[in-house]
């Protein structure tokens, strides 16, 4: 009896399609199971890779040296006001770079669009007074106009924050575009961007101090100062902003650092990823169920040609090999089309976002390694069966 022939990785590869290339119906929605669950698992990779990209994009951008000193809450929920001279102390701390402070209008002071609106439709707007020298310190930028100088801060002018201005239909700068804050008229000069570290200025209405008390009768008493320190002594000035600015009553002093908002979101998110993968594995797992099942079904169908097979000496192994090598190919397949599917939707989101898009390269490496080792387990029983099967079985109902 002459010994059989082995096969070569093209003869196991061209055998295992044999299966793919005359059922491709079936294949297709098999390996639309793998598909969605590759896709699900890259696509929170994906989302969160590039999410972190842009976090660690706008930090880099914006620093994590920025320090914030307010007065806090009085039982009422007023703020509480900070030392006038609350800036200039807070300077003279050695490693404190720059500072600027803001001071919180009056509650009875709305920002309207004009005198028509009703006085209950203020749209959630906070009417500041800033210093000058307010975006230097936190990173902020202009959308459309320009920032308060000392000329436009002695007149009734104002700058809007992002959220404010589309609060407010305003979405262009001109000298004719006005608002109503505090019962007057104020030119709207600027429109600034959105300030991820310190959100507060996305929806206020932010005038000049010497504008504030010329029209508006404002204390000028700051009730928040933003203001930057060096970046290896941060966590030392921040240990002495309380005393510093308030000496009288430190302990009424809150002192934060917006980019660790920023981090606390991050791991928030970070445990919703967790989350996602876990129903994404759940998806492939019932992916790996379906091919199982089509695996099995095909050795059924296939007895003729497992039997005609096995007489012409094909041995159990090498029919082991061919259901199983059909089995991986057919999750490979499920498992490309995953990664590409998962690779536009994570690129998609990104680009929706303004996010950079950062897909790390271990995730495809483990989306490739995922659908190999399901449709190795997949297809092993379904192997095994059709090896067991003796030609005279195969033949029987021919």
């Amino acid at each position: 009896m002459s010994t059989p022939r082995r096969l070569s990785l093209a003869d196991v590869l061209h055998l295992g399609a044999v299966g793919l290339r005359t059922r491709p119906l079936r294949v297709m929605l098999s390996a639309s199971g793998i598909a969605i669950g590759i896709a699900a698992m890259l696509a929170v990779v994906g989302i969160s890779a590039s999410g972190r990209a842009d976090l660690q994009r706008t930090l880099d951008r914006l620093g994590t040296n920025l320090l914030v000193v307010s007065g806090g809450d009085e039982a009422q929920g007023d703020s509480v006001a900070l030392p006038a001279a609350a800036v200039p102390m807070i300077e003279r701390i050695g490693p404190v770079l720059s500072a600027a402070a803001v001071s919180r209008l009056p509650d009875d002071v709305h920002v309207y669009r004009n005198d028509r609106i009703p006085a209950e439709r203020s749209a959630g707007i906070t009417a500041y007074a800033t210093d000058l020298d307010l975006p230097a310190v936190v990173g902020a930028r202009m959308t459309a106009g320009a920032w308060l100088n000392p000329a436009m801060a002695a007149y009734p002018a104002v700058v809007l924050g992002a959220d404010a201005a589309h609060r407010l239909g305003i979405r262009t700068v001109d000298t004719r575009v006005l608002v109503h804050i505090g019962g007057r008229r104020f030119a709207v000069v600027g429109i600034l961007a959105r300030t991820p570290l310190v959100s507060a200025l996305d929806s206020a209405a932010l005038i000049g101090t010497a504008a504030a008390r010329r029209y508006l009768a404002a204390a000028g008493s700051p009730t928040t100062v933003f203001l930057r320190a060096a970046y290896d002594r941060v966590p030392a000035v921040r240990d002495v902003l309380a005393a510093t600015a308030d000496p009288a009553t430190p302990y009424r002093v809150v002192v934060s650092r917006p980019s660790d908002a920023l981090a606390a979101k991050l791991a928030t998110e970070r445990t919703l990823n967790g989350l996602l993968l876990g129903v994404g594995a759940v998806a492939l797992l019932v992916g790996g169920v379906g091919v199982a099942n089509t695996m099995v079904i095909s050795v059924l169908e296939r007895r003729t040609e497992i039997g005609l097979r096995r007489s012409l000496g094909a041995t159990r192994g090498q029919i082991r090999l061919q259901f199983c090598t059909e089995s991986v190919l057919l999750t490979t397949l499920g498992g490309a089309g995953g990664l590409a599917l998962g690779m536009v939707a994570t690129a998609g989101y990104a680009l929706s976002r303004g996010w950079p898009t950062a897909t790390p390269g271990w995730a495809f490496a483990a989306g490739l390694g995922a659908t190999v080792a399901v449709g190795a387990v997949a297809g092993l029983y379904p192997a095994v069966r059709a090896a067991r099967m003796t030609p005279a079985e195969a033949l029987a109902e021919v």
